[in-house]
């Protein structure tokens, strides 16, 4: 009688462990909604309609937040908006889900690049040489890339006027 309720218990334990474990998809498979809602967005991408394009790519990853392809098409039109902060971490997402991607770690240093974070570009391009030992199309754009340096800022419209003391 004693070893009933455990045997139960372990019975119980194996069974909603391998319903739980049956129940899970693989990382590869990504939701085919997802997939048709990011091709729309890049299509309205291809149009000009960066919103739109926004909107549509931002529901595939509510859909399925495991579609990396979205997070590096955010990313691009964050930078095309020339929003580097926000480019940055839509490449951090997507090297979450996969560390060795050579397109979001150019992206990525890209982008920091454009932010003016260079040295945290450049160790981007070294996980990037060791990920391609032989030269690749990724880290030679991010080496010209971190070779021509961030952006320069347009200054002021006017100059400004140095501070003028009062004598008494």
């Amino acid at each position: 009688m004693r070893y009933l309720s455990v045997t139960a218990a372990v019975g119980l334990t194996l069974l909603s462990l391998s319903t739980s474990l049956s129940g899970q998809r693989p990382d590869e498979q990504i939701d085919a909604r997802s997939l048709a809602l990011l091709e729309k967005g890049k299509a309205a991408r291809a149009a000009g309609n960066l919103q739109g394009a926004t909107d549509l790519i931002e529901t595939a990853l509510v859909v399925d937040p495991r579609n990396r392809g979205a997070f590096l098409t955010l990313a691009e039109i964050a930078r095309t908006q020339e929003l580097p902060g926000k480019a940055i971490r839509l490449y951090r997402e997507a090297l979450l889900l996969e560390p060795n991607d050579v397109a979001a770690l150019r992206g990525q240093g890209e982008a920091l690049v454009q932010k003016g974070a260079v040295v945290r570009a450049r160790e981007n391009l070294a996980r990037i040489q060791k990920l391609c030992p032989k030269t690749c199309a990724d880290g030679t754009t991010l080496a010209a890339v971190i070779a021509k340096g961030p952006p320069v800022r347009a200054a002021a419209a006017s100059p400004v006027e140095p501070p003028t003391t009062a004598k008494n």
